[in-house]
């Protein structure tokens, strides 16, 4: 965890594996003890969600762009506009579930986590109505993580040139460890030189990406951020492990 590049997916896979624990628990909280899900149908569940976001956000767009090679013969700009579309269909999505009722809910504890982060960085008490006054946005939150990678992928793949179909994809799958790296310690100076005018820069689209992902929370939601963060404290403290930084959810 202490060597740049790697640690960005070594705490990727972390958040992924325990993101995964926390749904299983959340969904078999939520119905009758005989349809609750097996560790086998939440693997497959999770297997098949992978597969689909790579499917729509990294693959998809690349061979729709590609349809585009006979009009607009510069690779260059086509793995731009590449880009740009898969840009577009995050927002596009993020926007889409952030109508729905339970996502706005999920929203509501998002901004919750994140208000209770920035009053513990202050040295504040850890009390709702003193937490509540902080905003709900935060630099190291993991929209902000997608976010840069997304960017991050314009700059990377605009360098692999003009290549066959099989090629193209392969590539820009076997890429995303590297490219999650590098928008991970982007993430990291960015939390750590906030008064940089270019880190403020490269920040900002993620910080505006979470007006979506996070809602302002009420006080029952506070309290329970607030619950989740002493325990998650305690039982850090009761292991003796040092705290790992990770992007938030």
């Amino acid at each position: 965890m202490g060597k740049p590049g790697l640690r960005g997916v070594l705490a990727l896979g972390q958040a992924v594996s325990i993101g995964v624990r926390a749904l299983t628990v959340s969904a078999n909280q939520s119905v009758a003890e005989e349809d609750r899900l097996t560790p086998k149908q939440m693997g497959l569940s999770v297997a098949l969600a992978s597969v689909l976001f790579l499917a729509v956000f990294v693959v998809g767009p690349y061979l729709g762009f590609r349809l585009l090679r006979h009009g607009v013969r510069s690779s260059f700009l086509r793995t731009a506009l590449e880009g740009v579309g898969r840009v577009g269909l995050l927002l596009a999505y993020l926007a889409a579930i952030g109508g729905l009722k339970d996502i706005r809910r999920v929203f509501q504890y998002h901004g919750a986590e994140h208000k209770t982060i920035a009053a513990y960085e202050h040295d504040d008490p850890l009390e709702p109505v003193v937490v509540d006054r902080y905003s709900t946005l935060h630099v190291r939150c993991g929209t902000n993580f997608l976010l840069i990678v997304m960017v991050l992928t314009i700059v990377v793949y605009t360098t692999f040139g003009s290549l066959g179909l099989l090629w193209g994809v392969v590539l820009r799958l076997v890429s995303i460890p590297v490219i999650a790296g590098l928008s991970y310690e982007l993430l990291r100076l960015g939390a750590r030189y906030p008064r940089s005018p270019i880190l403020r820069a490269v920040m900002a689209p993620g910080l505006w990406l979470q007006k979506i992902t996070t809602r302002p929370p009420d006080q029952d939601q506070i309290e329970v951020a607030i619950s989740a963060f002493l325990e998650v404290q305690r039982r850090e403290q009761r292991s003796g492990a040092p705290s790992v930084e990770i992007p938030g959810p």
